[in-house]
C-alpha cells in the first residue's frame, strides 16, 4: 500500500469516554482520524512525533510531558495534515475542560461562539452564523438532536449540544472550508462528533476506566452526581474489539432575574390626574366631551402631559421571578469492530441519550401590556431614549404566574461502516444507519393568578438592567388574587436521519488520487401541538371552566368583580425571590398556584387537548447525491503544493405539510444544487502552511418558514402562512490562511474569510386572489363572509417569507498556543492558548419602529405603526468579537488550568412593538480546573464553570438598548476522582 493510501485509509473514530479514554491511550491512538475527519494529505511535511519533543526535553530538563499536551499535539496534528480548513479537540481537552455538554467544549476552537440556555451552552456559531447554518455529525453520519431546554423548544434544523455529555466523545472535528467529498447543507461548518475505536487501542485484553464526580449549584445550593465510565476490550491479534461507555448527570440549578418581555407605547387612562379618555355625545362639529370615562370605554383627547406617555415605552410586564432548572442526562456508547485482514475493517456503532429537563418559571407581576386603557399613571420620569423609566401605577393589572413544563429528549442512532481496500490503490467504504430524536412536551402548564384593579405599584428602571418592582398590597396574600386562566400545551418533535453512503478512492499515480461517492439520505421533521387553554371567564354569564361563578362584564375591573375563581390557601404557594439583582425595596415574597391542586381543581388536564395549527406541522426532505473529487501534490518551482478540487450534487425532494384553520396542506418541490469547490496548501518550509479555498456553499431552508400553513381569515380577507418554495441559503465562501508550527505543541496562524449570501429570507406581502395564493375557500372559516361569497376575484392581503436580497460577511482569525518552554525552572510546565475572531456583516431587513400619534381632530388620537423600512445590521447571531484563552500549567503529577471567553453583543432576530431588533449583550465567562495525580491509577480534581456568575443580558430595541432580561444561573463547581480499572 503507498503512503498515500495509508495515511488516507480513515480508522473509525476514537477510543470512547473522552473524560476517561485520556487515562487509558496514549496521545498518538487519539488523534486518530474518524470518518469524515481530514487525513494526512499528499506532499504535507512529517509531523513531529511527541517522543521527539520529550527526547528534546530530557537532555537536562525536568519538562513532563503528560495527557493535556499530547492531546494539543493530536489536534494540530489533525489541523496540520488537512488540506482543507480544520479544528479539533481530541479526548484529553474535552475530559479536561471543566465543560457541561459539548457546546461548551467546542467554544474553546476559534472562530465558535456559544449560545446559553439556563446557564449551559446549548448552540454554536461559527464565523458567525448561527446553528441553522452548521451541520452536524455523529460517526460519520448527519443528524439533529433537539431539546427543550430554556425558554424554548427547538424546532428548527439547530443541533442542541446540550444533549450529549462532553464524556462520550473522544474527538470533535469542525470543518471550516467546503470538500467535494464533505457532505453539504452548510454555510458555516461542518463539525464531526467521534466515539468508539476499540481497535485503536495498543494493549489487548480488558481495559476500563470510571470516573465519579460530583457537582455543586452555588445559587440552588444543590449537588448532583457525575458519573462516567469506559470498558473496553481487543484480542490479541488485533483483529476484534468492542467497547462500551456511558455518561450519567444531574444537577439541580437556579435562574434568578428580572424580565419586561419587551417595551411597549400605549395610551393610559390618566397621567398625573389629567383624563386622557373622555364621553363624549353628537358627532362632528356638534361633538361635546363629557365626564371622563374611566379605564374603558370613550375617547382619547389629546394633552401634553398624555401624549408625552403615550409616544414614549414603558415595560410590557414588569417583573422578577425564580425559574429553577431539573436536568438529568444520560449518554450510551457502544462500538464492536472486526478487522480479520489488513485490507478488511467492519465497525458498528451506537449512541443513545437522553436529557429531561423540568423547567418551573415564578414571577411576580404587573400586565401593562393591552391593559394600559385602565390604568392611572403617577409621576412619570422619561430618559434621553423616550423610555418612561419609572412610575405609580394605580388599577394595575397584578399577575402571578406559575408555569411548569416537563421535556425529554431521546436520542439514538445506529450505524455500520464497511472499510475496504480492493487492491493497493483502490479501496471503498461503505457507510449506512438510521438516526432518531425525539424531543416531547408531556406538561406544559401554566395556572395565572389575577388582580385587576392593583394600587400604588411603581417600578423604576433608572438602572435599567436592576430595576426597583414595588406592589402597594400584599402580594403574599392568596385571598387578594382569583384564579382567571389554565393553560397546557403538549407537544412532539421528532427528527429522523436515514443515510446510505459510498465513498471510493484510487490512487491513480504517485501523488494523484480520484475520490468518488453517492449518498442517499432522507430527513423527516415532524412536529405536533396541542393546547387545553382558557380562560375563566369569558364577558359575563357562566365561566368557561366548572360553570360555577357568575362572571361580571370584561369591563369591570373594581373590587368586587368577578374575573376567576377565588383563591385559597390550598390552592397556593408562597415563593421568596432571593437574589436576583434587584435592588433594596422590591417585593420579594408573593403567592402563585399549587399546579397539582389548581389543575385538579380545575379539571385541567381532563380537558380534551385541540390541535395547535402553529405548532403543528412537518417537512420530508429526500436528497441523492454524488460528488467526484481530484487529489494531487507536487512541487512547483521548488514549493511543495497540495490541493483537492471537485464538485458534488445534490437534488433534494421536498415535502411541506402545514394546518390553515382546519385544513391540512401540502406541498411538493424538488431542487438541484451544484456545488464545486477548491482547496489549497502551499508549503515554503517544514512548518509553514499557507491554505486557500473557494467554494459554492448551501443550507437548506428554516423548518418554521417551509410550512404551508398558517391562518386564513375571511372576514379582514388575511392570510399568513409559511413558503414552502423557499430557495435554500445560498453563498460563495473565500478561505486565506497561514499557519506557522514554530514548535511542537504551538501554532501562531492567521486567517481571513467571506462569504457572499446570495439571498435569505424577509417577511412579505402581496395582494393576490386564494387561487393565485395556491389556496381553496376549504381553508376559510365556514362562517366567514370569504367562505359564504365564494368570489373567486376577491383579493386577500398575504403575509409570508420570501426570498430577500443578498448578504455578506468577512472576518479574521487569529490563533496562537504554545507550551512555555523558554522560561526558567518550573516555569517552563506553563503555556498558554489564546484566539481572537473579529467579523462584520451587512444584511438588510424590513423592520417597523415607532409608532406615532394620529389625530382625526385636536380629541380624537390614536396610535398608529409606520409601514416598514429596510435597515441595516449584521446577520442575526453575529458577534463582531469573540475571545478565548487558556493558561495551563502541567507536571508529572499537578495540572492546573484557567479559560476566559468573550462574546461579543449581538442582533438575535426582529423585535416587535416598535422596537428595532433585540438581542444580547457581551458575555465574559472564566472556567477553571485543578487536578492531582495521586498514582497511575487515581486521580482527584475540581473544576468550576461560571466563577463570575456571569448574568445573561438580553435588550430589546439595538439603539436604545433596552432591559428584555438580566438572570444569573450561579456558578458550578465539579468534584471528584477519575480511576483507571
Amino acid at each position: 500500500m503507498s503512503t498515500l493510501s495509508k495515511g488516507l485509509k480513515l480508522q473509525h473514530g476514537v477510543s470512547v469516554g473522552a473524560i476517561v479514554t485520556a487515562l487509558l491511550l496514549p496521545a498518538a491512538a487519539l488523534a486518530q482520524a474518524a470518518p469524515g475527519s481530514p487525513a494526512q494529505p499528499v506532499g504535507a511535511p512529517p509531523v513531529e512525533s511527541q517522543a521527539a519533543d520529550t527526547a528534546a526535553d530530557a537532555t537536562g530538563q525536568d519538562i513532563v510531558v503528560t495527557g493535556f499536551r499530547q492531546s494539543l499535539q493530536a489536534a494540530l496534528n489533525v489541523k496540520k495534515n488537512s488540506v482543507a480548513a480544520v479544528d479539533s479537540i481530541v479526548a484529553e481537552d474535552i475530559a479536561k475542560f471543566p465543560d457541561q455538554n459539548l457546546a461548551e467544549s467546542l467554544q474553546r476552537i476559534p472562530g465558535i461562539s456559544i449560545q446559553r440556555d439556563a446557564g449551559e451552552g446549548r448552540a454554536i456559531t461559527v464565523r458567525g452564523l448561527g446553528a441553522q447554518f452548521t451541520r452536524v455529525r455523529v460517526n460519520g453520519m448527519e443528524t439533529v438532536a433537539t431539546s427543550t431546554d430554556g425558554a424554548s423548544a427547538n424546532r428548527d434544523r439547530a443541533f442542541d449540544f446540550n444533549v450529549f455529555a462532553s464524556e462520550l466523545f473522544s474527538s470533535l472535528v469542525v470543518h471550516k472550508t467546503a470538500e467535494a467529498s464533505l457532505d453539504e447543507g452548510s454555510l458555516g461548518a461542518v463539525v464531526d462528533l467521534n466515539t468508539g475505536n476499540p481497535l485503536g487501542g495498543k494493549k489487548a485484553g480488558f481495559t476500563g476506566a470510571l470516573s465519579v464526580q460530583g457537582s455543586y449549584n452555588t445559587l440552588s445550593k444543590t449537588t448532583g452526581p457525575r458519573v462516567a465510565g469506559l470498558l473496553s476490550w481487543r484480542n490479541d491479534a488485533g483483529t476484534f474489539g468492542a467497547s462500551v461507555s456511558g455518561a450519567y448527570s444531574k444537577l439541580d440549578t437556579l435562574e434568578l432575574g428580572n424580565n419586561t418581555t419587551r417595551w411597549a407605547q400605549a395610551q393610559f387612562d390618566s397621567v398625573n390626574g389629567t383624563p386622557c379618555y373622555y364621553n363624549t355625545s353628537g358627532t362632528g362639529a356638534a361633538q361635546v366631551f363629557t365626564t371622563p370615562a374611566a379605564n374603558s370605554g370613550g375617547v382619547y383627547r389629546s394633552s401634553a402631559v398624555c401624549d408625552k406617555a403615550s409616544l414614549a415605552f414603558h415595560p410590557r410586564i414588569p417583573r422578577y421571578g425564580v425559574i429553577k432548572h431539573n436536568r438529568e442526562r444520560l449518554g450510551l456508547t457502544g462500538s464492536v469492530q472486526f478487522a480479520p485482514t489488513e485490507k478488511t475493517k467492519i465497525s458498528i456503532d451506537g449512541l443513545y441519550s437522553k436529557f429531561k429537563e423540568t423547567r418551573e418559571e415564578q414571577w411576580v407581576e404587573v400586565l401593562l401590556r393591552s391593559n394600559e386603557r385602565s390604568i392611572d399613571l403617577v409621576n412619570p420620569v422619561y430618559d434621553a431614549n423616550n423610555n418612561l423609566i419609572s412610575s405609580t401605577l394605580n388599577d394595575a393589572y397584578n399577575r402571578n404566574e406559575h408555569y411548569l413544563r416537563k421535556s425529554s429528549t431521546e436520542f439514538y442512532q445506529i450505524g455500520g461502516t464497511w472499510d475496504q481496500d480492493v487492491t493497493d490503490k483502490l479501496r471503498f467504504t461503505l457507510l449506512g444507519g438510521v438516526s432518531k430524536s425525539d424531543a416531547s412536551i408531556p406538561v406544559e402548564t401554566t395556572i395565572l393568578f389575577d388582580n385587576k384593579a392593583a394600587q400604588g405599584y411603581q417600578y423604576d428602571y433608572t438602572n435599567m438592567r436592576s430595576p426597583k418592582l414595588t406592589f402597594g398590597g400584599n402580594v403574599a396574600d392568596p385571598t387578594s388574587y382569583q384564579l382567571s386562566e389554565i393553560r397546557d400545551r403538549p407537544s412532539d418533535t421528532v427528527n429522523k436521519f436515514r443515510t446510505a453512503q459510498l465513498r471510493g478512492e484510487w490512487d491513480v499515480a504517485e501523488g494523484f488520487q480520484i475520490k468518488a461517492g453517492g449518498v442517499y439520505r432522507k430527513f423527516s421533521f415532524d412536529t405536533a401541538g396541542f393546547t387545553r387553554d382558557t380562560v375563566v371567564c369569558g364577558n359575563g354569564g357562566k365561566d368557561l371552566v366548572l360553570g360555577t361563578l357568575n362572571c361580571s362584564p370584561t369591563s369591570a375591573i373594581a373590587p368586587g368583580s368577578v374575573y376567576g375563581f377565588p383563591v385559597t390557601s390550598a390552592l397556593a404557594d408562597i415563593v421568596s425571590l432571593g437574589s436576583a439583582g434587584q435592588p433594596a425595596g422590591t417585593t420579594t415574597q408573593f403567592a402563585i398556584a399549587n399546579i397539582p391542586a389548581a389543575a385538579a381543581y380545575t379539571n385541567l388536564y381532563s380537558r380534551t387537548p385541540v390541535v395547535d395549527p402553529g405548532n403543528t406541522r412537518s417537512v420530508s426532505e429526500e436528497v441523492k447525491g454524488a460528488y467526484l473529487e481530484f487529489d494531487t501534490k507536487g512541487e512547483l518551482f521548488g514549493l511543495r503544493y497540495a490541493f483537492n478540487a471537485g464538485v458534488r450534487y445534490a437534488k433534494t425532494n421536498q415535502v411541506s405539510t402545514g394546518i390553515i384553520n382546519s385544513a391540512t396542506l401540502t406541498v411538493k418541490r424538488d431542487y438541484d444544487d451544484w456545488l464545486p469547490s477548491l482547496n489549497v496548501a502551499l508549503y515554503p518550509t517544514e512548518n509553514i502552511i499557507v491554505r486557500g479555498a473557494v467554494a459554492k456553499v448551501m443550507t437548506r431552508p428554516t423548518l418554521g418558514n417551509l410550512t404551508p400553513g398558517g391562518s386564513a381569515d375571511g372576514n379582514n380577507f388575511r392570510i399568513t402562512n409559511g413558503n414552502p418554495f423557499l430557495d435554500p441559503f445560498r453563498a460563495t465562501a473565500y478561505d486565506l490562511a497561514i499557519e506557522w508550527y514554530f514548535a511542537p505543541q504551538s501554532i501562531a496562524s492567521v486567517a481571513v474569510f467571506k462569504k457572499s449570501i446570495d439571498s435569505f429570507p424577509v417577511s412579505n406581502s402581496v395582494t393576490q386572489t386564494l387561487a393565485e395564493a395556491g389556496l381553496t375557500r376549504d381553508v376559510l372559516l365556514p362562517s366567514s363572509a370569504g367562505y359564504i361569497r365564494n368570489d373567486p376575484t376577491q383579493l386577500y392581503t398575504v403575509s409570508n417569507t420570501i426570498n430577500g436580497t443578498g448578504a455578506s460577511l468577512k472576518g479574521i482569525e487569529l490563533s496562537v498556543q504554545a507550551p512555555f518552554k523558554f522560561l526558567p525552572g518550573f516555569l517552563k510546565n506553563f503555556g498558554g492558548i489564546a484566539n481572537a475572531t473579529f467579523i462584520d456583516s451587512t444584511a438588510s431587513y424590513g423592520v417597523v419602529g415607532p409608532s406615532t400619534l394620529v389625530c382625526a381632530t385636536q380629541f380624537t388620537c390614536r396610535l398608529v405603526a409606520p409601514a416598514a423600512v429596510q435597515r441595516t445590521s449584521t446577520l442575526f447571531g453575529l458577534s463582531k468579537k469573540a475571545f478565548n484563552g487558556t493558561l495551563y500549567y502541567e507536571d508529572s503529577k499537578f495540572s492546573a488550568r484557567g479559560s476566559i471567553s468573550y462574546r461579543g453583543p449581538y442582533v438575535d432576530q426582529n423585535s416587535g412593538t416598535g422596537n428595532v431588533f433585540e438581542g444580547y449583550n457581551a458575555t465574559t465567562n472564566i472556567d477553571a480546573s485543578v487536578r492531582y495525580r495521586f498514582t497511575k491509577w487515581l486521580e482527584l480534581s475540581i473544576e468550576g464553570t461560571n466563577l463570575t456568575d456571569t448574568y445573561r443580558d438580553r435588550y430589546t430595541d439595538l439603539d436604545a438598548n433596552r432591559n428584555y432580561e438580566n438572570n444569573h444561573f450561579g456558578r458550578t463547581i465539579i468534584f471528584g476522582a477519575r480511576m483507571k480499572l
